[in-house]
């Protein structure tokens, strides 16, 4: 069986497998490098498979973990107010949080939540709410639901796709690592795995991210009445998934992305300090590489001696800008 034989039988192990036909194949074959990169604190098994090396290695490097860690020089503020409602919030003249949200609930109620559009920020219910774990409006506080594998890629690395059907506003993943101060990091020039929580860039797109369109201004007054001032200078906190983090730090940069990046506030009302969690743009059919836009701008990137560092896109879609930055 020659090489191209050998992983179109992996592939349809892979595809018997998501249909639920349990393969010995998958287990036994030379591609699998990991059986869970979680170590079993994911709900669902991630595996890795290196289809490319050889001899094949895991992904390694990186402690894996399900919450953002905290630096010790930030302090996260405590919870702001929350809404009353009672089991799930269903009124939204009556909840709180539905206020903050522009009086309406940002999620479509079925099929465990999904969000309706893209926000400036979304402000889900919290510790503090009187709903409980099951609110429709504490959707992307829930665990892992969705089958993914890290995956050898020829040309980017690690990448990350679905086994399962992935419906258009879906959440799949937070990016999860170390919550740092963006001018404390020691490694920050040639770290890949830094995410800067620019939510207030995402509003007005400045940076290279998308921007949204809200046309709504109460929400945005709530949480910054100086945005503009504000934007004048670089994000001030970032999530660091270099030595710790989760899956999300292996999913690739896309020009024409099948997800997008929701700034999340749950646990307090502080905008720089969001949750960063990517959701599905479309319908994303099984064993389909995840991918979101990086948000670079074009010759935003310095080496240690201040040249501007250019790196070239694989991303492989059609209206790819052929550089990542």
């Amino acid at each position: 069986m020659n090489k191209l034989q050998e992983l179109a039988k992996v592939g349809m192990d892979k595809v018997n497998f998501m249909k639920g036909q349990v393969s010995r194949a998958i287990s036994s074959s030379p591609s699998l490098v990991c059986t869970d990169i979680s170590i079993g604190q994911e709900p669902i098994s991630i595996i890795a498979t290196n289809e490319f090396d050889d001899p094949p290695v895991a992904p390694t490097g990186f402690q894996y973990i399900t919450a953002n860690q905290i630096a010790s020089t930030i302090k996260v503020p405590s919870s702001g107010p929350g809404c009353n409602c009672i089991g799930s919030c269903r009124d939204t003249i009556t909840c709180g949080c539905a206020k903050l949200n522009g009086q309406k609930f940002p999620y479509a109620c079925g099929n465990g939540g999904r969000l309706i559009e893209p926000r400036d920020i979304v402000y889900e219910c919290g510790p503090i709410c009187g709903c409980g774990p099951n609110c429709g409006n504490k959707v992307s506080q829930k665990a892992l639901i969705y089958r993914l594998e890290v995956f050898r890629t020829p040309n980017k690395g690690w990448g990350v796709r679905t086994w399962d059907f992935i419906p258009s506003g879906a959440p799949v993943v937070e990016y999860i690592g170390v919550l740092s101060r963006d001018d404390e990091l020691d490694n920050a020039i040639g770290n890949e795995y830094i995410f800067d929580i620019d939510c207030l860039h995402t509003i007005k797109g400045e940076g290279g991210r998308e921007r949204r369109s809200s046309k709504k201004k109460s929400a945005r007054e709530s949480f910054s009445e100086n945005i503009d001032e504000e934007l004048e200078n670089d994000p001030e906190f970032c999530i660091d998934a270099s030595s710790f983090g989760n899956v999300s730090r292996f999913i690739n940069h896309g020009c024409v992305p099948n997800l997008f990046v929701q700034g999340i506030l749950s646990s307090h009302r502080d905008i720089r300090l969001a949750r960063v969690v990517l959701f599905a743009a479309q319908d994303i059919p099984p064993y389909q590489e995840l991918t979101y836009d990086y948000g670079y701008k074009l010759d935003s990137v310095v080496d240690p001696d201040g040249k501007i560092k250019q790196l070239e896109c694989h991303c492989g879609a059609n209206e790819c800008r052929k550089r990542l930055y």
